[in-house]
């Protein structure tokens, strides 16, 4: 163990974030701020959260680290870049390719920032003998955006994604809770201005107001989280995109700051997910949906609502070449991929 004050920790941990891959590392304190469970309690009245009951099911232990450990004195905030080589808007007028959000076209990025955050924590027991952590990469009750926000790495902009003023939105988020009683930065200052690119570039006005997002009317919830039919007036404002939207992200004057060589190798795009062709995918049986996206985060979403999805961008395509397809699913056995197979005939037919 390195013998020093525990004041000078948050610089070693920092410098050891570095070198496991992180762009962006900050520290904030374990208890709840009143203004953030203000701001959660507002969001799940309102019913912005739609059908993701976890969020409200486990809202007590989201408001704050200690409510979901009460033995946490400090969260290490981590940011990883994913910053695009590409343009993600490329695609917007190419209607026969399909458009994958950025961050779902190389590895799952649960496992790599995983893997990589048990790296830094299993350093920092072993270097503080009796420290405790616990790490967490989305998929447990913790408000990664506004710790990022706390821990001082940027700030939760009006499209509420976390932007840094050196990595711009494109930044996978990541916690390790901790025992330790570190020395707590200081929140960032919000500075999107006057600016309201993200919020006007949104297909599907999600944004009732600037910092909050109606999850309802989000492309990414949509297309990801939502399970059954999505609302017909909503469908034609999908366009080509069948998993996730950029748009929000890709719009902001901070990405200018992103650099693409400061991505981990395992985010680099897959290159047939970067532009693949609607009928390729439309083609997909469940073995051939399992096998093209092993090791994706689109494989949670299973084929049936992938295919959903496809069957939506098909029929805002107007490629009549893809008729013979969309019928044959028109019979298929998941009653949501056959409406949205009968929906897509009736824009392509008409």
């Amino acid at each position: 163990m390195v013998n020093a004050p525990l004041t000078d920790w948050v610089s070693r941990i920092e410098e050891r974030a570095l070198a496991f891959g992180f762009a962006a590392c900050g520290i904030a304190p374990a208890g709840e701020d009143p203004l953030r469970s203000a701001r959660l309690e507002q969001w799940l009245g309102e019913g912005h959260h739609g059908t993701m009951e976890w969020m409200e099911a486990r809202a007590p232990e989201r408001r704050a680290p200690q409510g979901l450990w009460p033995e946490a004195r400090s969260v290490i905030a981590l940011g990883m870049s994913y910053a695009p080589a590409h343009d993600p808007l490329a695609l917007e007028r190419s209607p026969e390719h399909a458009r994958i959000s950025v961050y779902a076209q190389g590895k799952d990025y649960h496992d790599v920032v995983k893997k990589r955050l048990k790296a830094l924590a299993r350093w920092l027991v072993a270097e503080v003998p009796g420290t405790e952590v616990k790490v967490f990469v989305d998929t447990a009750p913790v408000m990664e955006k506004p710790l990022g926000e706390a821990a001082g790495i940027g700030w939760q902009g009006k499209h509420t994604n976390l932007v840094s003023p050196a990595h711009g939105s494109w930044l996978f988020l990541g916690a390790i809770y901790t025992t330790l009683d570190l020395a707590a930065a200081e929140p960032h200052r919000d500075q999107c201005g006057s600016c309201r690119a993200c919020l006007d570039a949104c297909p599907t006005n999600a944004f009732p107001a600037p910092y909050r997002l109606d999850a309802r009317r989000c492309i990414s919830y949509l297309t990801i989280e939502h399970k059954g039919p999505v609302d017909e007036s909503l469908r034609p404002l999908l366009g080509n995109r069948i998993y996730g939207c950029d748009d929000c992200l890709a719009v902001c004057p901070w990405n200018k700051f992103a650099s693409a060589a400061q991505a981990i190798a395992e985010f680099l795009p897959r290159a047939e997910l970067v532009a693949p062709r609607l009928g390729e995918l439309l083609a997909l049986d469940d073995a051939g949906f399992r096998a093209l996206f092993s090791g994706s985060p689109i494989k949670r979403i299973g084929r049936d609502r992938f295919i959903r999805n496809c069957l939506y961008a098909a029929g805002n395509s107007g490629n009549r070449g893809l008729i013979p397809q969309v019928e044959a699913l028109s019979a298929d056995p998941d009653p949501v991929v056959a409406e949205a197979a009968q929906w897509a005939l009736g824009r392509l037919c008409a």
